[in-house]
């Protein structure tokens, strides 16, 4: 099986920053893509930042140049640098992974998310 952890949200002021992680551990065989999500109660769960295998990202408009997406393969980690961070910023975030495991099957998993508030 695979597991998904996330870790790094926390309090943060107004125009802060903050540094989100996430490990993919298991009978990982390739990790095709590595993402981030948000969710604020009331809301559906919005689509962050994502990388995939060939390291190319995306971001919704919304984050674009202040928050940065990158990926350890080797360790199965993605991170999240968000800077700037506004008070509309604040979300509980969620790890998301696309891969192969096991003997070849795919599969799409989450991490159990991680709360950010940005208020002063």
């Amino acid at each position: 099986q695979v597991q998904v952890a996330e870790s790094g949200g926390g309090l943060v002021q107004p125009g802060g920053s903050l540094r989100l992680s996430c490990v993919a551990s298991g009978s990982i065989l390739v990790i095709n893509v590595m993402g981030w999500y948000r969710q604020v109660p009331g809301k559906d769960r919005e689509l962050v930042a994502r990388v995939n295998s060939g390291d190319n990202t995306n971001y919704a408009d919304s984050v674009k140049g202040r928050f940065t997406i990158s990926r350890e393969k080797a360790n199965y980690t993605v991170y999240l640098e968000m800077n700037s961070l506004k008070p509309e910023d604040t979300a509980v975030y969620y790890c998301n992974v696309d891969l192969y495991y096991g003997m070849g099957s795919r599969g799409d998993y989450w991490g159990q998310g991680t709360q950010v508030t940005v208020s002063s």
